[in-house]
C-alpha cells in the first residue's frame, strides 16, 4: 500500500514519466492524465508502438527504446500485461513503477520492489498529483501552465470544441 508520504516523494523527486499505453485519442484517460502532468512541468515520454508522436513528444515502441533517463513508468495497460513492463522498468533503471487505477499485478510489483523501484498500484498519477499538490483548483497554482491565472469558465474553454459540438447535438436530440 502506498502512503501519502511515498506518493508525495515520488511525484516531487521525479521529472520524467514514461507513459506505457498512452493513446493519441484526446478522450482516453491516458491522454488527459499525461497532458495534465505535462502541463504541470513533467517531461512525458509516450510508449506505444502504434504512434510516432503524442502530445508533441516522440513516441517509443517500448521502454527499452527510450534513450534517456526515466523516473516513473506509468502503466495504462491491462493487469496481465504488466509483468514484462515491470521487467523493462527495472532494466532501464526507472525509479518507480506506477500502475494506474484498476491495474494491479502483485508479481510485477514484487519484481520492481526487489530491484529497488518504488511501486504504486491502483492509483492515478494525475489524481494523486492534484490531491497532494493542489492542482484540483489550478487557480491557486502559479506554476500551472494550462490557465495562467483565474480561469474564465465557458463551455468552449472547459469542454473544447469537439465536446461542445457533441453537447449541442445531444441537446438537439432531446
Amino acid at each position: 500500500m502506498s502512503t501519502i508520504a511515498q506518493l508525495r516523494r515520488i511525484l516531487k523527486d521525479s521529472h520524467t514519466i514514461a507513459v506505457v499505453g498512452l493513446s493519441a485519442d484526446w478522450f482516453r484517460p491516458s491522454y488527459f492524465a499525461a497532458k495534465y502532468m505535462q502541463e504541470h512541468g513533467y517531461k512525458i515520454i509516450p510508449v506505444n508502438p502504434k504512434y510516432t508522436e503524442i502530445l508533441g513528444e516522440r513516441c517509443y515502441p517500448d521502454l527499452k527504446s527510450i534513450p534517456h533517463k526515466v523516473d516513473i513508468v506509468d502503466v495504462f495497460r491491462k493487469s496481465e500485461d504488466c509483468l514484462p513492463i515491470a521487467q523493462d522498468a527495472v532494466a532501464i533503471g526507472a525509479k518507480a513503477l506506477w500502475l494506474q487505477i484498476g491495474v494491479i499485478n502483485e508479481e510485477a510489483g514484487r519484481i520492481a520492489e526487489t530491484a529497488g523501484l518504488e511501486v504504486v498500484m491502483n492509483r492515478c498519477v494525475k489524481i494523486e498529483y492534484a490531491r497532494l499538490f493542489g492542482g484540483l483548483d489550478c487557480r491557486r497554482r502559479r506554476a500551472c501552465r494550462s490557465c495562467r491565472g483565474p480561469r474564465k469558465w465557458s463551455a468552449e474553454s472547459w469542454a473544447g470544441p469537439l465536446r461542445l459540438e457533441w453537447a449541442r447535438s445531444s441537446l438537439a436530440r432531446s
